[in-house]
């Protein structure tokens, strides 16, 4: 029996099934302090879902392994050399530390995103150089799973298994036989183990398998794992045309292709256009959108003065998600656009086809530049102009120590230097401050409710900006000939259960303010930040054919009245009542959304609507189509 414990291969499995606990202790870890964002998960369903987990933990933690696993299984005797097993020893400690600690890193980073980290965060910081910094900074103030990380490692170093040893004693024509049985076998169900299964499960198993275990999308944060999440998403992202219909078929359907319709409002022409992308400004913190309950009172009052929608969703659930979206109407479907292999598609954008209009057009961010991508984005996308951090007149003073320059000095630099163009112009601005860590200005602290997330206080200051940035717009001749967007790039921390929802994390703002020529509107439709694009276009008098995804929203009733997303691993399509989620091949759930704000219960899929089966079938070919083929404009 002594022999038996020592085996390698007892050795190897006992190490293997060691890790593979911890991941289930931080998948149930993980549930206990993220509960309520999953208020209908019951303890049975729990169960359920941290079942279907180890089969994606298996996946991960096998190819982690495999190389300790083949140093360990090799049928020869030096294995029991006490260097070998040191050197073997270290391939199984580095990679299964560094998976806790992604594995770690990720239940913070999902607050935020809503959905495990994939490959795609590497792209999306590469030119960030202040996430030594973050990092710390995360690492105190969620100190619950920086202590929690910190115990699972040091439970693996502690209670690995060491000193394997072989049966010196047995006969060479016994010993190299069976062991070198015992290994074919053995990597062959790793194998097995590392590709999802057998019988069915022969094709390697994604993130969408983790459906099958769950009853809401966003529970498969639960029953995945993110190193699983990582490798599955290096294989480049190339799409496969779904080819739901022929191309005559298709276009019949749904095409993102906009012919001038004739009914442009000449009164219009030659407005300015500003465009506000707020950071983290979920429909949540809006008391406009919640009978006054918020923490935004300039920016309440202001969306009473503009046209509104009861149900306007952002695209994605990222910052880089919002410029595609909300300049070019280019939706995030699948992974974020910036960061797929078709980045470098040609696109147009309202600033592309104003600026041959003979706009002015400029976009600005409070960040050092090429932080996020958004000076690539914003060249690619025909920004003649870009104001960032190099371009402030004093960084050094004003940068909050984290991201960028503080929201309300940089709004009022956006807001004198629009003084200094010529009209009519085009801009664009993302703010920055309503962002993790959650800090506001020295003399600004304690001025704000405060609310029960850190956010709520960044939210209270980042709208005062935005009330000092209209001061002083309305002492300026361009304010009154001016068309304002106001919109967010993605929701952030929930705690409404109307909002802790699939539908609720894609509510953000959407507004149109032009004080000279849109009076104030309540619509019941649904708008998502790709219609904003054309409907600025029309608004000013746009007369050329171009490209979005999205419709003009301000004619009424706009043409298609739906909202696409993706809600990893399934698309969503909103309209004005359901929320329908597909796979990809069929439809996974429907809810009422209307009749039941919390979504508790699912209506039977059959149910679904054909049309909106149709719509969001050729909205999803016509996306994968036109991203292969470099067909992202009207040319």
């Amino acid at each position: 029996m002594k022999q038996f414990w020592k085996h390698p291969w007892t050795v190897a499995v006992c190490n293997w099934l060691l890790v593979m606990a911890i991941f289930s202790v931080s998948r149930l870890f993980y549930y206990l302090t993220n509960q309520a964002t999953y208020p209908d998960v019951t303890f049975s369903h729990l169960c359920e879902l941290m079942f279907g987990g180890i089969r994606f933990d298996m996946t991960a933690l096998l190819y982690l392994n495999s190389v300790y696993i083949v140093l360990m299984l090799l049928p020869f005797r030096f294995r029991s050399n006490r260097i070998y097993q040191q050197v073997a020893q270290w391939f199984y400690w580095v990679p299964n530390i560094l998976a806790i600690l992604v594995n770690c890193i990720d239940m913070v980073y999902m607050q935020f995103t809503g959905r495990r980290t994939t490959i795609a965060f590497f792209s999306e910081f590469q030119n960030d150089s202040n996430l030594a910094h973050i990092f710390f900074t995360s690492a105190v103030q969620y100190w619950y799973v920086t202590l929690f990380g910190m115990a699972m490692i040091a439970v693996l170093i502690l209670c690995a298994r060491r000193g394997a040893e072989t049966d010196k004693n047995s006969h060479p024509a016994v010993y190299y036989p069976i062991e070198t049985l015992l290994f074919v076998v053995s990597i062959y169900m790793a194998v097995i183990g590392i590709r999802g299964g057998f019988g069915a499960y022969t094709r390697p198993i994604t993130l969408s398998n983790a459906l099958q275990y769950t009853n809401r999308a966003n529970e498969t944060n639960i029953v995945l794992n993110t190193p699983f999440c990582i490798m599955r998403s290096t294989e480049g992202r190339v799409y496969t045309d779904p080819h739901y219909y022929d191309p005559a078929e298709l276009e019949t359907i749904m095409t993102p292709l906009h012919e001038p319709s004739g009914s442009t409002q000449q009164a219009a022409k030659n407005l300015n256009v500003v465009v506000f992308i707020l950071e983290s400004f979920s429909s949540e913190y809006i008391g406009f959108y919640n009978n006054g309950q918020g923490y935004t009172p300039f920016l309440d009052s202001l969306l009473a003065q503009s046209v509104t929608w009861q149900y306007s969703f952002a695209s994605g659930r990222k910052s880089i998600d919002a410029m595609p979206s909300v300049l070019s109407s280019i939706p995030m479907l699948i992974a974020p656009y910036v960061v797929t292999p078709y980045s470098t598609n040609s696109v147009s954008s309202i600033a592309d086809c104003l600026g041959r209009e003979g706009y002015h057009t400029a976009f600005f961010h409070g960040a050092p530049n090429g932080s996020m991508g958004f000076q690539a984005y914003a060249r690619s996308a025909g920004f003649q102009a870009y104001y960032g951090q190099d371009e402030y007149p004093d960084a050094r003073r004003d940068f909050d120590g984290t991201w960028a320059i503080w929201d309300e000095e940089f709004l009022q630099f956006y807001a004198q230097t629009m003084s200094t163009m010529p009209e009519p112009f085009m801009t664009a601005v993302f703010t920055a401050s309503s962002h993790h860590p959650f800090k506001v200005p020295a003399r600004y602290e304690g001025v704000f409710p405060a609310g029960p997330h850190p956010i709520h206080q960044c939210i209270g200051y980042s709208d005062n900006a935005l009330r000092r940035f209209f001061e002083y717009a309305k002492t300026q001749d361009w304010y009154n000939h001016t068309l304002f967007v106001i919109t967010a790039d993605h929701t952030n921390h929930l705690t409404l259960p109307e909002y802790t929802n699939d539908l609720g994390r894609y509510r953000v703002p959407v507004a149109f303010f032009c004080p000279a020529l849109l009076p104030a509107e309540g619509r019941t439709d649904v708008i998502s930040q790709t219609d904003i694009m054309p409907s600025v276009l029309a608004f000013v008098g746009y007369d050329k054919p171009y490209f979005a995804f999205g419709e003009d929203a301000l004619v009424s009733p706009k043409k298609h009245n739906y909202a696409v997303c993706y809600n990893s691993p399934v698309y969503q399509l909103m309209s004005d009542s359901l929320l329908l989620q597909f796979d990809g091949q069929r439809v996974t759930a429907l809810y009422n959304y209307k009749a039941d704000p919390m979504m508790h219960a699912q209506q039977a899929t059959e149910e679904a609507p054909e049309e909106m089966v149709t719509y969001l079938k050729a909205y999803i070919q016509q996306y994968i189509h036109r991203m292969i083929h470099n067909q992202l404009t009207h040319e």
